[in-house]
């Protein structure tokens, strides 16, 4: 937590970006470990990107940098600005181990070998006829759809943090012009032993042309906590022959 900085030490300086976010979060990501010293890394960014203010504290809009200012989206701040009270008490998380990183090396098309130096053990992804991981299917705590052209359905897993008996209905801020379905659209956490649900989304786009990236969220709520994701998705539609 001492990033070196070209500044004299006169009055004050101020900096952004990743290196200077990086000893920030770190700090934060200490403080949560210490109340959550079992939790995955996987655990800690969910429970970051899940409870991050997407405005600032005050409520006002976030802006990209840039000399052309724009409303900032997803692309720009990522899950929002960190907010470590809310990141202590997530209420549940995306979380992820050595298969959902095996199942994502295996989709982005890393080759048994790599795999297998990687991880530290013989890996073989699956073969036909057992289908291939996708990629969209990939435990983290976002959907991005890169080239939707009718509709697709992925799948997302959560595990409850918070209290045993908890129940989380689905709210969804669908993407202009682009229908999101989740189901079920409630989910009950009934025991100790049942900790991790895991739901589908189906994704469905009304346009006809290709389109940039349009944002929503998908957030899961028990009236105390709100888990939310970002969405963003762009329709491409395929040029036939």
């Amino acid at each position: 937590m001492n990033p070196l900085v070209p500044y004299a030490h006169q009055g004050f300086g101020l900096d952004s970006g990743t290196s200077m976010s990086t000893p920030v979060v770190s700090g934060i990501i200490a403080l949560l470990k210490s109340l959550h010293p079992t939790w995955s890394p996987a655990a800690f960014k969910s429970a970051l990107v899940t409870t991050a203010w997407r405005t600032s504290p005050s409520g006002e809009p976030i802006f990209a940098e840039g000399s052309n200012k724009k409303l900032a989206d997803p692309f720009d701040y990522g899950g929002g600005l960190v907010n470590p009270e809310k990141a202590a008490d997530p209420g549940l998380v995306y979380d992820m181990g050595t298969e959902d990183y095996i199942n994502y090396m295996c989709a982005a098309g890393y080759k048994d070998s790599s795999i297998s130096s990687v991880v530290g053990k013989k890996t073989k992804c699956p073969t036909p006829p057992t289908p291939k991981p996708s990629i969209l299917d990939i435990n983290l705590p976002s959907i991005t759809i890169p080239n939707l052209e009718k509709e697709v359905t992925l799948t997302r897993s959560v595990t409850n943090v918070g209290p045993i008996k908890s129940v989380y209905k689905a709210v969804i801020e669908s993407p202009l012009g682009i229908t999101v379905a989740v189901n079920p659209t409630t989910l009950v956490f009934s025991s100790e032993d049942k900790k991790v649900l895991t739901f589908t989304v189906k994704v469905k786009t009304s346009y006809k042309v290709n389109t940039g990236y349009l944002f929503g969220s998908l957030t899961w709520t028990d009236g105390v906590h709100d888990v939310q994701i970002p969405v963003s998705v762009r329709t491409k539609i395929p040029i036939k022959a």
